[in-house]
């Protein structure tokens, strides 16, 4: 059943954010319990910890710390869109969130998306105002069945050197 849904989960981010990642819009399961991929079975969560070498955060409260000590913002691409269910492919209607605040707070050197659709509706409707063009990443989505936890953390590697404050320097290590 399509539904028109409004964006009520505020962006993770601070001053020391250097990548922003954009899905597309918090599913049913994320919008009940109030922060992205919530769904357990979507793979973000374990394919970011993974490519970090970090334990799993397991609550909301850990996945905020988790982010921020690692320099991400998080945040999705749309405002609001009519949707039915979780399916990016039944999107109408989408409405863009205003990145301003973000790119004037936070020393943002990537975009990365999750998925097709967010990367399509990202270059479409936010990169005339952003000026910075995104970098697709797979969908963690339980969804994308294709590929495996592995592979998925080898997509996002692009991540780490976005991360780097310096030539050589991982997420993770002294700074």
């Amino acid at each position: 059943m399509t539904e028109t849904v409004v964006h009520t989960i505020p962006p993770v981010y601070d001053s020391r954010s250097r990548i922003l990642i954009l899905g597309t819009m918090p599913s049913p399961k994320s919008r009940e319990i109030g922060f992205y991929y919530g769904n357990p079975r979507n793979r973000f969560w374990t394919v970011l910890s993974r490519l970090l070498d970090q334990p799993c955060p397991d609550s909301v409260a850990a996945k905020r710390q988790f982010l921020l000590e690692h320099r991400i913002a998080l945040w999705d691409v749309l405002q609001s869109c009519s949707i039915d269910g979780a399916s990016d492919g039944s999107i109408r209607d989408p409405v863009p969130n205003d990145f301003s605040a973000i790119f004037s707070e936070a020393d943002i050197q990537a975009v990365f998306t999750t998925g097709t659709k967010a990367y399509q509706l990202y270059q479409k409707l936010c990169f005339p105002n952003t000026g910075m063009a995104a970098r697709p990443l797979p969908s963690t989505s339980p969804a994308n069945c294709r590929l495996s936890t592995e592979q998925l953390v080898d997509a996002y590697r692009p991540i780490l050197s976005s991360l780097a404050s310096r030539p050589g320097l991982i997420a993770g290590e002294e700074r």
